[in-house]
């Protein structure tokens, strides 16, 4: 099987600071795979580099089997061809930490206008398809409110039908209940644990280790921007054989 995304021997540098220090990751279609680690050990960085909203220096990057074609080396180095990075975008939806969502448009509104604008679908469609999967993520009532008049974890869960409404080949979350109370991020995680159930290809970075045990088919920890242990949540969590890993699992347990 292709997988929808792959990602070998991957570097990135911001300057002298080398964050990402060659690392591998395939997400298998269907596959949930978990980025865990301590901050700066290069998660969002990795996951920015997986749809090219970063630039890495070297290593390649493959969506479903298609290499992205590179000009220039190192620091200079850049995706060549515009339409190859549009399409891989449009392809691997992302939900951020800070919802990202328009302040002056409403909720259905957000979720429509990439589908409209960018991908050129019918308004009418788009807007049935829209409110299905605000529908989806339980928050079909609130279609003509504005963010301001959500709570976080409505927000965030806005965002996500945003990032579902591109149908993409895979979804990529950056910390998505990192910036939510307690109560609101379980709303968030009841919806990321539905999409997983689905078999929906997502690559997921988050601190949340009871969601990276619960919905990962694979989990990757990384410390200093290099892959430290991976493998199955039961493995990992279950049996680690990094002492750092083991320490990490530790205090965020005890945190």
């Amino acid at each position: 099987m292709t997988a929808v995304l792959s990602i070998r021997d991957l570097h990135k540098s911001y300057g002298a600071l080398e964050v990402l220090k060659g690392v591998d990751l395939t997400a298998p279609k269907g596959h949930v795979v978990s980025l865990i680690g301590s901050s700066g050990s290069g998660k969002s960085t990795l996951l920015r580099c997986c749809n090219l909203l970063e630039d890495s220096q070297s290593g390649e990057i493959a969506f479903e089997g298609e290499p992205v074609a590179w000009t220039g080396t190192g620091h200079d180095r850049r995706p060549a061809d515009p339409k190859q990075v549009t399409r891989i975008r449009t392809n691997l939806s992302m939900v951020f930490q800070q919802f990202n969502l328009w302040a002056h448009m409403t909720i259905l509104q957000n979720v429509m206008e990439a589908p409209v604008h960018v991908l050129k679908r019918d308004r009418a469609e788009v807007e049935t398809t829209a409110r299905a999967y605000l529908d989806k993520v339980g928050i079909g009532d609130k279609a003509d409110r504005y963010p301001a008049e959500l709570s976080g974890g409505q927000q965030q869960r806005a965002a996500i039908a945003r990032a579902l409404a591109m149908e993409p080949r895979a979804l990529l979350f950056d910390e998505p209940t990192s910036a939510l109370d307690p109560e609101l991020e379980q709303e968030v995680v009841r919806v990321i644990k539905a999409l997983a159930e689905e078999g929906r290809t997502m690559i997921l970075v988050t601190h949340d280790m009871g969601m990276a045990r619960d919905c990962s088919d694979q989990v990757i920890f990384l410390h200093q921007g290099l892959i430290e242990e991976e493998g199955t949540p039961e493995r990992l969590f279950g049996a680690p054989e990094s002492q750092r890993l083991r320490g990490f699992l530790s205090s965020t347990v005890d945190a």
